[in-house]
């Protein structure tokens, strides 16, 4: 199948008739608070959708067509699932998926979203970053890979201390640690050996060892590929707490300075490059690699930009763009796979200049389901938004929700939606 067939038969997929016999199917592997904005998207696109996850009543489940629970890890479990479902397009959602499946299906004739080969290749960090800086050129933290427990202490050495341990394939900050002296490796090992994506191959899983960069702040470009070429959205700031996203904000600069215009250009500019890197590999192996990419940066101290890593899909700081952009992530993500051109006019922002807009994870503790009360008081400012998820239950941590705000600038947009957040009763019953 070549990239020419496959995007031509994506464009014209029929769509309008969901019920019909000839309906346009999407398969969501993962259906979490992401990919249920996906779906109401391609639903309001007139695609069939069906969401899968491992547990049920997932947010994606409860407005999707039909709903299957599987461990999507299991091979056996996923061919069956592509045997019942035969959709046109897969759309992971997750990491924990057997990804020869998704291989041999995107073989079969089936859309993978982006592509089979992206998807390997960011669920693996040694993959992604050998592309990155070694074949794109793209800065990055000083790195090493190991092996075994004297690989890492070898490898620290070289990086120098403070520096970062990682297993190769996991997420969310999962067996991640910070090792400020070489007292401190071995249980760094442990630690990612513990929190390693759990059907990795082998008892061992190799781990990536990078210095510790002074870090200024975090930055996620959205980058979208789509029939049209590769467009980039405007640099979305962050705050995350071990690994996971709390705040995200979304600017719209007014008389911008030439640093920080240059510096935002730099941002597209590298992420970009990787999303090209990326999808020149899916048309090597003849799929589109269309959709939406969360590209991950560090803004260090003295100004320069590093490559960290890629989502190949919607990313949760994303969010913001369900209030500062006309067309969300979500609805970029649905247009993209369904093959409909997205070009720069898509991707820009609907606030005001000079205004910023804001998002606020609503972090849940507890054992048991959530009750949110309130909810007319927290959302008594104007400019303010919340969804939330109606996840079955929270067991520990849990995000349940993100709050949603438009400001006169950063602070006053970030101060807005944790007004919002704050102002929410939330009861673990």
């Amino acid at each position: 199948m070549t990239d020419s067939t496959s995007a031509q038969r994506s464009i014209n997929r029929p769509l309008g008739t969901p019920l019909g016999d000839h309906p346009t199917r999407v398969l969501f592997l993962g259906a979490g608070e992401l990919g249920k904005e996906v779906t109401i998207e391609l639903m309001r696109l007139g695609a069939w959708v069906c969401a899968a996850d491992s547990y049920a009543g997932a947010p994606a489940q409860q407005v999707a067509h039909e709903s299957r629970v599987l461990d999507m890890a299991n091979p056996e479990q996923l061919k069956a699932l592509f045997d019942d479902v035969k959709p046109d397009i897969i759309v992971p959602e997750v990491e924990a998926i057997a990804t020869q499946e998704l291989a041999d299906a995107a073989a079969n004739g089936a859309q993978v979203v982006p592509s089979a080969e992206i998807a390997a290749i960011c669920m693996d960090r040694e993959r992604l970053r050998v592309l990155a800086h070694e074949e794109l050129g793209l800065p990055t933290t000083p790195y090493r890979f190991a092996g075994s427990l004297e690989e890492l202490r070898a490898g620290a050495e070289e990086v120098g201390y403070p520096c970062v341990v990682k297993p190769i394939m996991s997420s969310s900050g999962h067996g991640q640690s910070v090792v400020r002296s070489a007292d401190a490796i071995d249980a760094a090992w442990t630690e990612a050996q513990e929190g390693r994506r759990a059907h990795d191959e082998g008892d061992v899983s190799r781990v990536i060892v990078e210095a510790l960069a002074p870090l200024e702040r975090e930055l996620t470009v959205l980058t979208v590929s789509s029939s049209a070429g590769i467009v980039t959205c405007t640099p979305i700031g962050q705050r995350q707490e071990s690994g996971d996203y709390r705040e995200s904000w979304q600017t719209n600069a007014a008389n911008t300075s030439a640093a920080a215009a240059e510096e935002t250009a730099r941002a597209q500019r590298i992420a970009k490059t990787a999303v090209e890197g990326l999808v020149a590999k899916a048309r090597a192996t003849g799929e589109t690699g269309w959709g939406v990419f969360g590209v991950e940066l560090f803004v260090l101290t003295d100004g320069s930009i590093l490559f960290n890593e890629v989502s190949p899909r919607p990313h949760d700081t994303g969010m913001v763009t369900m209030i500062s952009q006309r067309l969300s992530e979500f609805a970029l993500h649905a247009r993209a796979i369904l093959g409909l051109p997205v070009t720069p006019e898509h991707v820009a922002l609907s606030i005001p200049e000079g205004a910023t807009a804001a998002s606020h994870a609503i972090v849940v503790e507890g054992d048991g389901q959530t009750v949110f009360t309130n909810v007319a008081n927290a959302l008594q400012e104007p400019g303010t938004g919340l969804r939330i998820f109606a996840k079955p239950e929270v067991h520990g941590h849990r995000r349940m929700a993100v709050a949603l705000a438009i400001g006169g600038g950063e602070s006053d947009a970030r101060a807005k939606a944790a007004r919002v957040a704050d102002a929410l009763d939330i009861t673990v019953i």
